[in-house]
């Protein structure tokens, strides 16, 4: 038979990947619309219509905007905040727009220790990296890291009942944003999650879903949280980290519904990944 707390642990597994396949479902989406406009703007050009072209530019934004408002966290931002932000402003500047066509080579060093440093407006959260274990992910991240990618950026996602994670990488603010590449699963024999469990402190790759679609995106475990080893854990956060997790995810999230936008302005200001 089938209790309680098993059943409650099941719907919470199935509501994040449901979750994760309707933001690939998203990406896709927008990725197709992408190319529908470069082919609109080369046809543009080559007419010289330019009134026409600022036309289908307005049109594509409103139509990005309806997706953005059907997108369950795009329509958890637009609900009222109750909870007090506990966060300090963000510094200024702006989120990067670069991309990349492939994953970087792999250069770290699996015999030296990688520290992951989160400069936050709700405080420093300081993560400690398994290259040894996932070399290709840290690898991924110091590469990232190094160029700026993270610098401005804004944890989207915070989730408070069933699982209790905080989802950061995404410079989109969306939750379907990525590098232009994607980093292979890594470390998913880990015995820490091995039972179905993401312990307290850890790191680990969001995805699509689906194997191997890995690319910016991490959440960071704030409390035990039920999960099927299908996100690849590539570290874990240390005790003052956790203070500041404890923080955020004491004043919730504003839908209210436990799971979307966290009410704490959570802003990266500086990411770096430094070795030792």
């Amino acid at each position: 038979m089938v209790t309680k707390d098993q059943r409650r642990r099941q719907l919470a597994r199935e509501k994040f990947e449901r979750q994760q396949e309707r933001r690939v479902g998203a990406r896709n989406r927008a990725r197709q619309r992408n190319t529908v406009i470069a082919v609109v703007v080369a046809v543009v050009l080559a007419a010289g219509a330019t009134a026409w072209a600022a036309g289908a530019f307005s049109g594509d934004s409103k139509q990005d905007e309806a997706a953005a408002k059907a997108s369950p966290s795009a329509a958890a931002s637009s609900a009222p905040s109750k909870a007090p932000d506990p966060c300090a402003k963000p510094a200024e500047g702006a989120p990067g727009t670069e991309q990349w066509k492939k994953e970087p080579a792999v250069t770290v060093d699996a015999a030296k220790k990688y520290t992951f440093d989160l400069q936050t407006t709700c405080g420093d959260i300081a993560l400690d990296l398994d290259a040894k274990n996932a070399p290709h992910t840290v690898n991924s991240f110091a590469f990232l890291a190094g160029k700026g990618y993270f610098d401005h950026t804004k944890c989207h996602r915070l989730t408070t009942s069933g699982i209790y994670v905080l989802q950061c990488g995404d410079p989109t603010g969306s939750g379907s944003g990525g590098p232009g590449y994607t980093i292979p699963d890594e470390n998913l024999k880990a015995k820490s999650i091995a039972k179905g469990t993401y312990p307290a402190g850890t790191v680990a790759m969001a995805n699509t879903g689906q194997p191997h679609t890995g690319g910016s995106q991490f959440f960071l475990v704030y409390q035990d949280s039920p999960l099927p080893p299908n996100y690849a854990p590539f570290g874990t956060i240390t005790a003052d980290g956790m203070a500041v997790l404890k923080k955020i995810a004491a004043a919730g999230d504003s839908t209210g519904a436990g799971d979307g936008p966290p009410n704490a302005t959570v802003v990266i200001n500086k990411a770096t990944v430094s070795a030792s």
